[in-house]
């Protein structure tokens, strides 16, 4: 089974990592895998291009999805499960949904926010757009 966990250096995408590799854990399986996938929207800083470079955006991006990744890296590492990173930039939902059905993952894990419905219908929520959007199983872990 390949799992795809979207993670954004939250304590919520940390729980959904660690779900995430007792499921893959308890499968036995040695053709399970599980990747990870950080992924930050640059439509903000598409003025900062301008300015700074769109290099200088890309490199900052890309420390900060480092930075975010390091808690996960290293609890993968310990437990021992086959892995790997990915880093997109985009809009997040839409790049977690393109990685899992370009690279035919059978399952997404996210860490759910929590946020109440309300709060979601007036700002919209990652997980909301992937589960309505992605053609595999969805996994809210809270």
């Amino acid at each position: 089974m390949k799992v795809l966990v979207a993670t954004d250096g939250s304590k919520n995408s940390m729980r959904a990592l660690k779900y995430a590799v007792a499921l893959v854990s308890q499968l036995n399986s040695k053709t399970s895998s599980l990747t990870v996938i950080s992924v930050h929207d640059d439509a903000g800083l598409r003025h900062a291009k301008a300015f700074v470079g769109k290099d200088a955006v890309a490199d900052y991006l890309r420390e900060l999805s480092d930075k975010e990744l390091k808690p996960a890296v290293k609890f993968l590492k310990d437990s021992g499960i086959k892995h790997d990173m990915v880093i997109r930039t985009g809009h997040v939902a839409e790049e977690i949904v393109k990685e899992a059905s370009g690279s035919k993952y059978d399952m997404i894990v996210l860490g759910s926010k929590g946020r109440t419905s309300l709060a979601d219908l007036l700002v919209g929520s990652v997980a909301q757009r992937v589960l309505s959007t992605a053609k595999q199983p969805v996994l809210l872990v809270k």
